[in-house]
């Protein structure tokens, strides 16, 4: 004879309930489609998990790529870097989880950054920099993992004066779910839970790191205006779905929403073993021609062979060591 647990049903029609209630009068965006990450190598030779672009997808305006290194461990003095290269007409963020790189560039600029640590550097009319292994971590080898997003700048500012902005992890404004606490966020640019960014944008954009436990959820509101996505780091993520269900979607997978609410909603799988991390980005877009070559985005194809020009005439400058 088959025995019914009274308990359990009533458990899960709370449990029912108690997700209705989390779900009403909220305006969630759907997601519109997900793109499995392409390896691929850059500078000397350094592997990348490359969400865009790929031949799925070329840029999500406002954002022209994003890279993810490793996560890897790295043998004593055999760590690769990217050296001296040029940009033009965008902003390069590189968000390091694991490792330590040493930034220089052509304007004089100069930094290392390590776990947690950002930096934000607008290339504007153009810039040479070098993104190398720090001495100690490329002599003694380590975990390296970490994120490199592209930020196009409209064309009013496309030609600025090139800036370096370094965020040590201490200055990054962080938040917490108040109630259980088994969610927190890191907020390098917008705001979350409470908690507002320190860096100064020039498109506006949002980009938060939030940490969930097994069967933790949020909502993170999303500007109306914004286009946004998300890329799972470690975990199983549940986001919901047009059609009312939900699919897990595990790391190295790029989830780009719809515009179709005002927020996003975030779960993390309850059977999964390991806290779901992942990246919630998003930013209004420009809407404007884009012109690209290798490390140079421009409106036009005159403005490229410009840069070009430039940059083979020393018009850029150079690092000096």
């Amino acid at each position: 004879m088959l025995k019914i647990n009274n308990q359990k049903i009533i458990k899960d029609m709370e449990q029912q309930k108690e997700d209705n209630n989390f779900m009403d009068n909220k305006s969630i965006r759907s997601v519109l489609q997900i793109i499995k990450s392409e390896t691929t190598q850059d500078g000397e030779g350094v592997t990348l998990n490359r969400s865009f672009p790929n031949s799925y997808i070329s840029e999500f305006d406002p954002f022209l790529l994003l890279d993810e290194m490793g996560p890897m461990d790295v043998k004593p003095g055999k760590q690769k870097g990217f050296p001296d290269h040029p940009h033009r007409g965008f902003e390069t963020v590189t968000y390091l989880l694991n490792g330590k790189f040493e930034h220089k560039d052509s304007q004089g600029h100069a930094g290392t950054i390590s776990a947690g640590d950002v930096q934000w550097m607008t290339a504007g009319s153009g810039v040479i920099h070098s993104e190398m292994p720090e001495k100690e971590f490329s002599k003694n080898g380590g975990k390296l993992h970490g994120f490199q997003l592209w930020v196009n700048l409209p064309k009013s500012n496309k030609m600025m004066k090139p800036r370096y902005q370094e965020i040590p992890q201490s200055k990054i404004p962080s938040g917490t779910t108040k109630e259980s606490g088994n969610v927190s966020v890191k907020v390098i640019a917008g705001e979350s839970l409470g908690a507002k960014a320190v860096i100064d944008t020039i498109t506006p954009i949002m980009y938060l790191h939030f940490k969930l436990e097994p069967g933790a959820r949020i909502t993170q509101p999303v500007p109306e205006e914004y286009n946004a996505f998300a890329y799972v780091i470690k975990g199983k993520a549940l986001f919901e779905q047009s059609n009312n269900s939900n699919k897990i979607i595990e790391r190295e997978n790029l989830v780009i929403f719809d515009k179709d609410g005002k927020e996003v909603y975030i779960q993390a799988a309850k059977e999964s073993k390991d806290p779901l991390e992942l990246l919630l980005i998003g930013g209004i877009p420009l809407r404007e021609p884009i012109a690209r070559y290798g490390p140079f985005v421009m409106n036009t194809q005159q403005e490229i062979y410009q840069a070009i020009e430039d940059y083979r005439g020393g018009k850029l400058g150079r690092i000096i060591n």
